[in-house]
């Protein structure tokens, strides 16, 4: 039976490098996928466009295409990503340039767009609030559908080397890869719902090769420091084994696997996205081996003819300071810091939205939890942080906390101020066909 390789080289903007590299250099892949692209992270890429219309894609697309290109160019391994973010056609055109420059000009590069529908989605009600999403008004920053598997496809049908999108489905980006590889119709259901399953069990890069899986004593993991990233190998049915390179650290096993296929799942059942509704409930995996498990039994039925869109609006200021304490009476002190921002705050009159004092260390997380049998601590940072409808009025909540110096209680230090505008994120749904796809092949630097 028929059957590739198929890796994941990031699973979030921040990720790694190397485990990419090495995945290219040892993993015999036929597709390495960067998926890249958060919800929150899009609106800011599209905020970044407005202010540079060459802007909008993820800024370490450059140093992840440097790393891998050779490697890749050699072994003949396709790459697929969403780090086009808001603007797809110039993230296409800046791997062009890379690509020639290090020698590769005979790649194709692809562009895929038609997720941007922010002039369609005014009467659309946001499943947050109700309201119409023009209700935002100029606050309104963002609205990105998520599209499926097969302009993915496209691409690779028209011969593209390197995919680049913008918000796609995550699992479409894996998806897309086996639809143009195995040339699977997109009606069908069972192999589109076992290609999503494979999709979603990579997404995550090391989250399933023990990375967020680990817990010392617990679940130990080997060699977290050289963390390797996962790779499937699939069949043309769609069945896989998840396994990694031989000798990266981490661990693939049945329970990382299965703590992945739960991640974000709201109904294994009922799996929502744009190509297919995928069905795990009925999905089976077996260690076949050291760091390799077999993955069988997903299905799929029609999709539902609807996309969800991100939608991303400006939403205030937020201020913050943060400020430490130490020694007998510190969580005491620390209560009393919280309380005199907030009592400052109040008298002055500023326009808040809302406000949070915590102790870091002690009630950040799990406010009004406590455990047995356990003594104040030594020491505690105190973070007193307030959104706020103007810039003016946030800052004033950093100077709040940088007084207390000299105002507050007895041994305060380590201040630190921070002042951010907030981009908010709220959700809806538009028919599918009201989103066009478009597949660029970006031949020219």
């Amino acid at each position: 039976m028929k059957s590739l390789r198929i890796g994941t080289g990031a699973g979030f903007a921040g990720d790694r490098i190397e485990p990419a590299v090495e995945l290219a250099a040892k993993g015999d892949l036929d597709y390495l996928v960067f998926e890249c692209l958060a919800e929150r992270t899009i609106a800011l890429a599209q905020e970044a466009r407005l202010a540079d219309p060459e802007a909008g894609f993820d800024p370490m697309l450059a140093r992840r295409m440097q790393a891998v290109l050779p490697i890749a160019a050699a072994r003949g391994t396709k790459i697929v990503t969403n780090m086009g973010a808001a603007n797809p056609l110039a993230a296409a055109r800046l791997v062009r340039r890379l690509a020639g420059q290090m020698g590769f000009g005979r790649l194709k590069v692809a562009a895929v767009t038609g997720d941007d529908v922010l002039d369609r989605i005014g009467p659309l009600r946001l499943d947050e609030t109700g309201a119409p999403a023009a209700a935002l008004g100029g606050d309104l920053v963002s609205a990105n559908a998520y599209i499926g598997a097969a302009p993915i496809a496209e691409a690779l049908d028209r011969g593209a080397d390197i995919v680049i999108c913008g918000r796609a489905s995550d699992p479409a980006l894996f998806l897309g890869p086996l639809v143009h590889a195995f040339g699977w119709g997109m009606d069908d259901w069972d192999r589109l719902g076992r290609g999503t399953l494979v999709g979603h069990l990579l997404e995550c890069s090391a989250q399933i090769t023990g990375g967020y899986f680990a817990d010392p004593g617990r679940k130990d993991v080997p060699d977290l420091a050289r963390i390797g990233f996962p790779l499937a190998e699939v069949t043309e049915n769609g069945d896989a084994v998840i396994t990694k390179v031989a000798g990266s650290g981490g661990r693939v096993s049945r329970a990382s696997c299965i703590e992945q296929l739960l991640y974000e799942i709201h109904d294994p059942a009922c799996y929502l996205q744009p190509d297919v509704v995928a069905d795990f409930s009925g999905v089976t995996l077996n260690e076949t081996g050291p760091d390799r498990v077999e993955v069988r039994g997903g299905q799929g039925r029609p999709a539902t003819g609807s996309l969800k869109v991100s939608v991303g609006y400006r939403d205030g200021w937020i201020g913050e300071g943060q400020i430490s304490y130490a020694g007998p009476g510190c969580v005491a002190r620390g209560r009393l810091a919280i309380d005199l921002v907030r009592q400052r705050l109040a008298e002055a009159g500023p326009r808040v939205l809302e406000t949070r004092g915590e102790l870091i260390g002690l009630d950040a997380i799990a406010p009004g939890v406590t455990l047995p049998d356990v003594s104040e601590p030594c020491e505690v940072r105190m973070r007193f942080a307030a959104r706020c409808t103007s810039a003016e009025d946030a800052r004033r909540v950093g100077e709040e906390v940088e007084s207390l110096y000299l105002c507050g209680p007895a041994g305060g230090g380590g201040v630190i101020r921070q002042l951010r505008q907030v981009i908010a994120m709220a959700s809806t749904l538009i028919p599918a066909d009201q989103v066009t796809t478009r597949v660029d092949m970006v031949e020219d630097a």
